[in-house]
Order: C-alpha cells, then structure tokens, then sequence
C-alpha cells in the first residue's frame, strides 16, 4: 500500500479527494503466469515452470487479498514446495515491513526469508528498480528469474489451483472447467460489492461515497444469506474457488469491518446462513491455521490511522468459529 516516486515512499492508499470520496483500487502491474510445463499462461510472458523451491510468497496475514495464496497454499499441499514470508501486521511510514526478527510471537510476522528487506517496496524494487506503483501483498516471487511473478492475489490462486498438482498429487480443483463462467461471473459481483464493497465504505471520504458502498454490500450479502439457504457452498455441494475468496471477507466481517469500516446495517451474525457457512468453511482441516485474528485486529485498528486516530484495538466481540455450523444436511 502507498507507492514509490523517485525512491521516495508516498502513503496515497486512502486518498479519496481525486475521485469524489470513492476508494479504489490499482490494477496489478506484474501479470505473469506460473504453468505446469512453462508455457504461456493468460497473461504475461513463458518460462515460469511450475518447480519445487522456485518460488516464494510474500503475504499479510491481515489483508484478506493475501489470505487467499495462503488458503491454496494450504489445501493444494504447496507448502513444501512454495517457501513463505510474512509483513509485520503495522503499515505506517515505511508501508509493509518485515520485523518478525524483533517482535515474533502471536505478532505473527517473519523476517524476509529470501533478501532480509527491511520493506516489501524493496522487493518491488528489486524486480523492478524504477518501479513507482503501488505496494500490495501478496507477492509471489520467482528465485531463478528474481523478479515477481505476479502480485495479483486473484491470479495466484488459479496458478495455485493446477499448475503443481503434478508435483503435489492434489487432485482437488476449486475452478473446474465447467464451472468457471459461473465462478468468474459471481466472484465479479461479490468482488465488487463485498470483497472491495467493505473498502469502498471504510475509506469513502464523503457521505454519499459511504452511503452508496455500504448500501450496495448489505444488498448483496442479503442476496447470498438467500442463496445459501438451499445450499452449502455457493455453487452447489463443493467448495470452489469463490466460496474461498468470499470466505476472507466474512472472517474479517464482525471483528473489523462492522465498526472500523461502517459497515454496521447488519453483523454477519444476524445472518444465520452466512454465519453457518463462514464456520463452515473456518472448520474445513487446514484452513484455520491460515488465520491470526490477532495480526487482522493489530493492523486495521493500528494502521489506519486517518479512521482510527487513537489506535485503540477492541477486545471483542467473540465469535466462536468452531461452533457447530450445521449445514452437513444441505
């Protein structure tokens, strides 16, 4: 977050003014594609094989963008084959950094594994020493080419999804061809709405800006709370790509969102089939260890200071993930 001019770090992210009190978010600027055999994927250039050890992932544990990598890192068996570093959860001056070497602990962070940057924008900058665009996790890195990959989270997943399975033997495909028209259409709405709907209202710098976001996410999750009455997941009976990327949205819904960002018509526990399928999916084996709600509440409470000037965290509230979650029977 924030972006680099003539080496200079500036902290843009939450500058409304230019667009009438509307937040929005950057396109990506590195679009390559990690393959099975190297081959040219949807965007970018060849020659990014899908190797053990080749490749590393940046994250946040805080930003739901970055959680998805670590969702599919988890469940498609990569975590051998895919090495990790993680920010520290506070963004201030510097942007991302790394101080897993000082702080540790539930903080959760980590060192920067593969150059010992103190900042992610120097991994940005590595790549691409003139590079004057946004810093965003996740990052994925490729350590032959040394340079990024891509640092599009929705773009990882899918090369995530299938370009290892030969290395891996994971069989589990959360984007099958026959569904992908209808995964693609949903996960454009739900991104819009919801994903980024929750942004849009946090960081609107004007009352309509907040009224119109806020009012578009609550009709939209009242559409799903409908939709998922008569089934588990979205698209049916398993879980696909689109329920993982709505899933980091709801996690973050109740403990961040409600009151940090405004987004407060509703708790998703007034939802009780979105409130189900959240558990549901938290209690899917692995998934739980991706989240810290520690590193989610330190960074959102603390960082976003035009928000939240005293940076006081809040306790609560308690949400009991593990609870049953009922929805076996759909």
């Amino acid at each position: 977050m924030g972006r680099l001019v003539d080496g200079v770090w500036q902290d843009v992210w939450y500058d409304t003014r230019a667009t009438n009190g509307h937040f929005k978010r950057s396109e990506s600027q590195f679009r390559n594609w990690v393959t099975a055999d190297g081959s040219p994927g949807p965007s970018g250039k060849g020659g990014f094989k899908a190797e053990a050890g080749r490749y590393h992932l940046y994250v946040s544990l805080a930003c739901p963008w970055a959680h998805r990598t670590l969702i599919f890192r988890k469940l498609k068996k990569l975590e051998d084959i895919i090495s990790l570093s993680i920010v520290d959860p506070l963004m201030q001056a510097n942007g991302w950094e790394f101080k897993g070497d000082e702080r540790g602990g539930e903080n959760g962070g980590t060192a920067d594994h593969l150059f010992g940057s103190r900042t992610l924008w120097e991994i940005y900058v590595r790549a691409d020493p003139i590079y004057s665009g946004r810093v965003t996790v996740p990052v994925l890195w490729d350590k032959q080419k040394n340079t990024i990959v891509s640092n599009e989270s929705a773009e990882i997943i899918r090369m995530f999804n299938s370009a290892f399975d030969y290395l891996t033997g994971s069989t589990e495909d959360f984007c099958p061809k026959e569904l992908r028209a209808e995964i693609d259409a949903l996960n454009a709405r739900i991104y819009d709405a919801v994903n980024n709907g929750v942004y849009k209202a946090g960081f609107a710098t004007s009352q309509a800006a907040y009224e119109e976001s806020v009012t578009a996410l609550f009709a939209i999750l009242d559409e799903l709370e409908g939709r998922l009455a008569s089934r588990r997941y979205l698209l049916g009976n398993n879980r696909t790509e689109a329920d993982w990327r709505l899933f980091t949205t709801l996690l973050r819904f109740d403990p961040v969102y409600v009151g940090h960002f405004k987004c407060n018509i509703r708790r998703l526990a007034d939802y009780p089939n979105l409130h189900g399928y959240l558990r549901d999916l938290y209690q899917v084996p692995g998934v739980a260890e991706t989240v810290n709600m520690h590193h989610i509440k330190q960074h959102y409470y603390r960082s976003h200071t035009m928000i939240n000037p005293t940076g006081i965290v809040p306790v609560g509230p308690v949400v009991d993930l593990g609870a049953p979650h009922g929805r076996d029977d759909l």
